[in-house]
């Protein structure tokens, strides 16, 4: 029998019985629509958070934190248990490195930015403008106003969703506009588990609002509020930093490995050397993983598919025991009785595939479209921001083919045994079967 006569024989098959075959496909488009799901938003996630680091990064720059970690946020580099301090003149030391072009301390707290009755708790960094903007030459942009070269001691640059929180026109501060900036510092008392906070407070002139950006993490960010860092190291009460971002001559492998090891080694192993890249191996190493056990779990519901469709073929092959007879007598092999249970498990498994894959590439859509985006903590009478994002789901030629090859690939494991019953049958038995 021809190989076109029996997968017409076999699609006959379960043409005449739809609701059962529509149950069993049921089952396999269940299990691929998750896996197709599930799978299309951890890329979609991966490939935006990917997008957004590399917005907040430049790839040819290297972070040094003190101690041997590092944290993100208002205490970066601050968490460490040695007690090796990273001080703003450090990057004198870090300059005289072959590979480096420039290094710039950042000096950042946890404080509020008040003009008139508005009033926002965010990240205050204390950078050099000059030299911050040509390290993260396509993110420190103004959209408005002008950073300046040689600020004054009373200058601020704010981010976009300071200026603007809600994205919607209606801006908090504007250029032009003076505003306050305060940071509470808090001692301990020897004599007596006391603490003292005291108000610390800087009076700047808005000069500049950034464009928005989008990325997050060690980088610009639409929600950080930017002073010179030598009005950073008064506000602050300190010559430490909380990290120095370093510019390379060029972000080959080789200059990245050389110039970390040998800021490590000029400061006896003191600090941690960070680059964008090793930050976004990390990231992928991680979601790999998490891709891997989703996956895990939503094949599981593929497996219960799979037992659902061996089910299904041995009531099936009990119904159809005296057509077997039939064909066997009239002189058809075994082998190909065997082929056309299979190929009936090989049409289940195309069609649950394909419909899967549709519905999970919907589903996937839906979800990530109701998940993402951001908006705004509100506690009290503060408001803080809160970058959101927007998750893309994505399709990759890998899960598009592994989709279909596991739902065929489960469909015809499962039909192996039903379909040697079948093959197995003999004539004369089959005949008188009732």
């Amino acid at each position: 029998m021809k190989v076109n006569d029996v997968f017409s024989y076999a699609f006959s098959a379960i043409k005449l019985r739809k609701l059962r075959a529509g149950l069993t496909t049921l089952g396999v488009v269940i299990g691929i629509a998750a896996i197709v799901a599930l799978l299309s938003i951890t890329q979609g996630l991966q490939d935006t958070i990917a997008q957004q680091f590399q917005a907040g990064f430049a790839t040819d720059t290297l972070i040094v934190f003190a101690g041997g970690g590092f944290g993100i946020g208002a205490n970066a580099g601050l968490a460490s248990e040695s007690d090796f301090q990273l001080l703003v003149n450090h990057t004198q030391i870090i300059d005289e490195i072959e590979g480096v072009e420039m290094s710039a301390a950042v000096v950042q707290k946890l404080g509020y930015i008040k003009s008139d009755e508005k009033e926002l708790m965010l990240t205050v960094v204390g950078v050099e403008f000059t030299k911050y903007k040509a390290i993260y030459s396509s993110t420190f942009v103004a959209e408005s106003g002008e950073i300046p070269q040689n600020p004054e001691n009373e200058t601020v640059v704010i981010g976009k969703r300071v200026s603007d929180p809600y994205d919607e026109g209606t801006l908090y501060f504007d250029v032009d506009e003076t505003v306050e900036i305060k940071w509470t510092r808090t001692t301990s008392i020897s004599v007596a588990p006391y603490f003292i906070s005291k108000n610390e407070t800087y009076s700047g002139r808005v000069e500049a609002i950034l464009k928005e950006i989008g990325g997050f993490g060690l980088g610009p960010s639409d929600s950080s509020v930017y002073i010179p860092i030598s009005q950073a190291q008064v506000l602050f009460g300190t010559d430490e930093c909380n990290s120095i971002i370093v510019k390379l001559e060029d972000d080959d492998a080789a200059t990245i490995e050389s110039v970390s090891e040998a800021i490590e080694k000029v400061f006896g192993d003191q600090v941690s050397v960070t680059s964008s890249t090793a930050v976004l191996d990390i990231i992928s190493s991680i979601f790999s993983t998490v891709e891997l056990f989703l996956a895990g779990i939503a094949a599981i519901s593929l497996l219960v598919a799979g037992i659902g469709i061996m089910n299904i073929m041995i009531v099936s092959l009990m119904e159809r025991t005296r057509e077997i007879g039939i064909l066997k007598a009239l002189g058809m092999k075994s082998r190909t009785v065997l082929s056309i249970f299979l190929c009936e498990a090989v049409i289940v498994g195309l069609m649950g595939a394909a419909f899967g894959t549709a519905t999970g590439w919907v589903l996937a859509n839906v979800v990530a479209r109701v998940f993402s985006g951001g908006g705004f903590r509100q506690a009290g009478n503060q408001r803080a921001t809160a970058g959101g994002m927007t998750i893309t789901p994505i399709l990759t030629p890998s899960v598009f083919l592994g989709a279909f090859a596991f739902g065929i690939l489960v469909s015809v494991i499962f039909a192996i045994y039903p379909a040697w019953r079948a093959s197995k049958l003999k004539p004369v038995e089959a005949l008188r079967y009732e």
